[in-house]
């Protein structure tokens, strides 16, 4: 959202999953994963649940290389204690810096909140009008979008699968995400958490297009997760699978949120939506 803003080059470091665009990954990482990389699915879920069970933190912070950088602001969230380094311990850090910076936590649960965030963001870094003018080119992609797709002579049921094992359905700004590009998510909520069910409960909502988009994981990931759980996905009853970048397009909040309503609109309505340039996808091939 800051380089979308046009203050890449003031940026100073990020997260170890900062990756887009390619500037951002080249700068310092302050923060680390307690969690082995490389782990299945099932594994991962275990150890966030043992870690977060036991009350210690997922992330660890640099204060070291933070200390260093002589930063005014922190921008950081507090909507998912899974996905970042805990907002207590950002806050922490921050009061010991000898520069005192702002924390600001950007924390939505839909998309309209996400929009919201880019005007916040840019007032706080004393560029407002440019807020303002970024919020509305997205919005004018999305009403594309909700345009496309408003001739479409059905409307899909869609089920969004967060992660496989065990399996989440997709919540906070993602049913929304379904709902413009012109389909209905027959089983998730918005605005509230991502949440498990059981498979049996998956398969009674009738799903008729399903998108595999493991939290922050790339499409190529996602695309593995399917793949290990064919039979699973096969007892759905879809008629398409896919897998996608949910690390672009769907996971992280920020103006990509945008591309992700435009690729499930072409995904959902072909006919309808042109295909986004710059994002991966697949299709999920199951035997019949």
């Amino acid at each position: 959202m800051l380089f979308a803003l046009g203050l890449g080059d003031d940026v100073v470091a990020v997260t170890h999953e900062c990756d887009y665009p390619e500037a951002a990954g080249e700068l310092p990482h302050l923060t680390r994963s307690v969690i082995p990389a490389g782990l299945p699915p099932g594994e991962v879920d275990a150890r966030v649940r043992e870690v977060t069970g036991r009350g210690d933190a997922l992330y660890e912070l640099d204060e070291e290389t933070l200390r260093g950088l002589d930063v005014d602001l922190i921008v950081t969230q507090a909507l998912c204690d899974v996905c970042a380094v805990s907002f207590d311990d950002v806050r922490a850090v921050a009061e010991r810096l000898p520069t005192h910076p702002r924390v600001v936590s950007l924390d939505p649960s839909t998309l309209t909140e996400v929009l919201g965030d880019v005007e916040t963001l840019a007032k706080t870094t004393g560029i407002p009008d440019r807020g303002t003018e970024l919020r509305g080119e997205l919005e004018r992609r999305l009403a594309a979008v909700r345009e496309a797709v408003a001739a479409a002579d059905h409307r899909p049921r869609v089920l969004a699968l967060e992660w496989l094992d065990p399996p989440f359905i997709g919540g906070h700004w993602v049913p929304e995400m379904i709902e413009l590009a012109g389909g209905i998510d027959p089983i998730g909520e918005a605005g509230v958490d991502s949440r498990t069910a059981r498979w049996g409960a998956l398969a009674a909502a009738r799903p008729e297009r399903v998108v595999v988009m493991p939290c922050g994981l790339t499409a190529s990931e996602s695309a593995k997760q399917a793949k290990d759980h064919l039979d699973l996905l096969a007892k759905l009853g879809a008629e398409e699978i896919w897998a996608v970048d949910a690390a672009a397009t769907f996971s992280r909040p920020g103006p990509r949120l945008v591309e992700g309503v435009e690729l499930l609109a072409h995904l959902l309505h072909p006919e309808l939506a042109g295909a986004p340039e710059g994002l991966e996808w697949s299709r999920v091939e199951v035997a019949v």
